[in-house]
């Protein structure tokens, strides 16, 4: 009992924090929404296929880009400042439930949290939810995934750049506000609006980041690299940043299917516990590059 209570605390207070609002019967249980049907030209710079999880990276090449945001602050994300980083190439959606389960076939990896004491549940190797992306994943399931596949979880800067290109952008498709033909959210903040759960990876392609990366917002929110630290903006790197050298909590980026619209631009940051696993929380993985 004293454990499920520590959960409901933590769970209130990230879903304050995140303006989230978690369905007491989970996420896929829950009818999807639709994404866009319409044909979309997707700018991709370069990109390649993983010979390990068959997963397609796109390109992100080396420069300048606009970290933070003075106009959107959240306390944690001030001040804007200009970071430059090395290339890269980061994944171009979010790991599936399928190809986690390879994963854990393999022995690299362990099974997502099972939750249904609380009235969530994952779907991680159910055949008709293989292709939507894996939830209830911790931070230490999360990097041991990476390194199963050759990569590794982005910082939180590279993150950022791939999915705000070198302009600033508050959103990854621009600064037009998010509605549901660009990704899987919540909706509009202060409006009854119902709730979904997990699409499809790429399910959004009018969504795109500069760099062809797909569901950067919405659909789960994900883990990154960096220990949170609340002022690190203030007398962080302007090179190649790596976060805090150590904390008590991991970064998560993104939105997800339970977020609404004030907390979905890309600056947006929250911390979590790494070992906690919950719904609407998943990953992506990067590679250094050229």
């Amino acid at each position: 009992m004293k454990h499920k209570k520590i959960f409901w605390a933590f769970l209130v207070w990230t879903s304050l924090l995140a303006c989230r609002v978690f369905s007491p019967f989970g996420g896929s249980d829950l009818p999807a929404q639709t994404g866009n049907d319409t044909p979309v030209v997707i700018s991709v710079h370069d990109s390649k296929i993983s010979p390990v999880d068959q997963m397609v990276l796109v390109y992100v090449p080396e420069g300048d880009f606009i970290m933070g945001s003075d106009a959107m602050g959240y306390g944690d994300n001030v001040p804007e400042h200009v970071v430059f980083l090395d290339a890269f190439w980061i994944d171009q959606t979010e790991v599936s439930n399928g190809q986690y389960l390879e994963c854990v076939k393999s022995g690299a990896c362990s099974p997502p949290g099972d939750e249904q004491e609380f009235g969530l549940y994952n779907h991680y190797d159910e055949i008709e939810y293989k292709d939507h992306p894996v939830e209830f994943v911790n931070w230490y399931q999360a990097n041991d995934y990476c390194q199963w596949a050759g990569r590794r979880l982005p910082t939180e800067a590279e993150w950022e750049k791939a999915a705000r290109g070198s302009e600033g952008w508050l959103y990854p498709w621009g600064d037009e506000r998010p509605n549901r033909e660009l990704l899987n959210f919540k909706g509009s903040y202060g409006q009854v609006n119902p709730l979904g759960g997990t699409n499809k990876v790429g399910s959004y392609p009018a969504g795109a980041s500069p760099y062809g990366a797909l569901d950067l917002a919405g659909n789960v929110s994900e883990w990154v690299a960096d220990w949170y630290e609340q002022q690190y903006y203030k007398n962080s790197p302007s090179e190649n940043p790596q976060g805090p050298a150590s904390g008590t909590t991991k970064v998560v980026r993104g939105g997800d299917w339970a977020t609404y619209d004030v907390v979905i631009f890309s600056s947006y940051r929250i911390s979590i516990q790494p070992g906690l696993t919950l719904s609407g929380i998943g990953f992506r993985c990067a590679e250094s590059g050229p």
